[in-house]
């Protein structure tokens, strides 16, 4: 008896996924007209009949939500930013409160990236965290609404951008810091950490810190802002920069904590004593910035929060509620890094 020709069977031929034969067959304009035709003609030449009853399966509910990291560099094996890790505990739990299971993977950066999700009946929505290079990152999101999938993300809030996100207060945040710094006397200052179109949270944070200094009419080096990743590699690496180009400033904002740590160490490394000589801050409060000596002073964000409303928003979304992207603001803990 003749097996019936399956999907599976046409993205063989065809070579591609399985994925883009499902699109093709309903006319997705995300697969381009040449593949589409292919795709098609495939499919007709081998009768393929699409399953509507699996075809409806994507307008049932799975009660998952997949949460979506992506993978960055790390001085360990996880290729998670630690500031994450805290976040997907939150973000399990507060999925579990609303009755859905999460399934946790890698954002893979492929053409299909989103659709072993959603498409697949695999998770109703989409939670991303992170998303390396911004500018190169815009054009997966709008994939993804393109697609109609369902998805919100932690991070910045753009003019015009695409979808749905929640973040913190980067500007507010990054302007707190540097007035608790000015309020402790310092009048010189550093920036370590990204500051363009790339790394808009970050650019967010320097942007606060440079309202907050010309405010009170102290000014803003631009020599002293270098740029960072958010790694101690990459910390380590800005603070020796900094040390080779200028003379010590007062006090150093770092982008996040891990530049921070990275930076603490280049300035152990060069018997700079901390905060006696320079005052340096973090941003993030992850575990690690009440465990260096000294401790960190930094900007907490809340990720309790930040989780509860990415979960219950995206729930929202999958049901066609209207939801709006918001700021979530961060908060000053004090540590013994920037006292006098």
């Amino acid at each position: 008896m003749k097996t019936k020709a399956t999907s599976l069977d046409i993205a063989y031929q065809a070579g591609v996924s399985q994925s883009t034969v499902s699109r093709a067959l309903r006319n997705s304009p995300l697969v381009n007209e040449e593949t589409r035709k292919k795709v098609q003609a495939l499919a007709k030449e081998l009768n393929y009949k699409v399953d509507k009853n699996a075809s409806n399966l994507r307008s049932q509910h799975t009660g998952t939500l997949a949460l979506l990291l992506f993978e960055d560099p790390t001085s360990d094996d996880s290729m998670i930013n630690p500031f994450f890790l805290s976040m997907l505990g939150c973000i399990t739990r507060a999925a579990a409160k609303n009755g859905y299971d999460l399934l946790v993977s890698f954002q893979q950066l492929s053409e299909d990236w989103h659709a072993d999700y959603e498409d697949a009946s695999k998770a109703d929505g989409l939670i991303l965290l992170g998303y390396g290079d911004y500018v190169d990152y815009e054009a997966k999101l709008k994939q993804l609404s393109e697609q109609e999938t369902h998805f919100v993300r932690y991070g910045s809030i753009e003019k015009g951008q695409t979808g749905i996100s929640f973040g913190c207060d980067n500007f507010k945040g990054g302007y707190d810091m540097t007035q608790h710094l000015i309020k402790q006397g310092h009048k010189s200052f550093a920036f370590l950490g990204g500051a363009d179109e790339h790394c808009p949270e970050f650019f967010e944070r320097y942007k606060g810190h440079c309202q907050a200094v010309k405010e009170v009419n102290l000014t803003v080096n631009p020599n002293n802002q270098i740029d960072a990743i958010s790694t101690e590699g990459s910390g380590y690496a800005a603070a020796n920069q900094l040390l080779a180009q200028s003379e010590l400033p007062d006090a150093i904002f770092c982008a996040s904590d891990m530049i921070a740590v990275g930076a603490l160490t280049a300035f152990q490394d060069k018997k700079i004593k901390v905060p006696e000589q320079v005052a340096l801050a973090g941003f993030d409060d992850i575990s690690v910035a009440h465990l260096t000596s000294p401790k960190l002073t930094t900007m907490q964000q809340n990720t309790k929060l930040a989780a509860d409303i990415l979960v219950e928003s995206l729930i929202k979304k999958i049901h066609n509620q209207e939801i709006d992207s918001g700021l979530i603001p961060a908060k000053l803990i004090v540590r013994e890094s920037c006292s006098r």
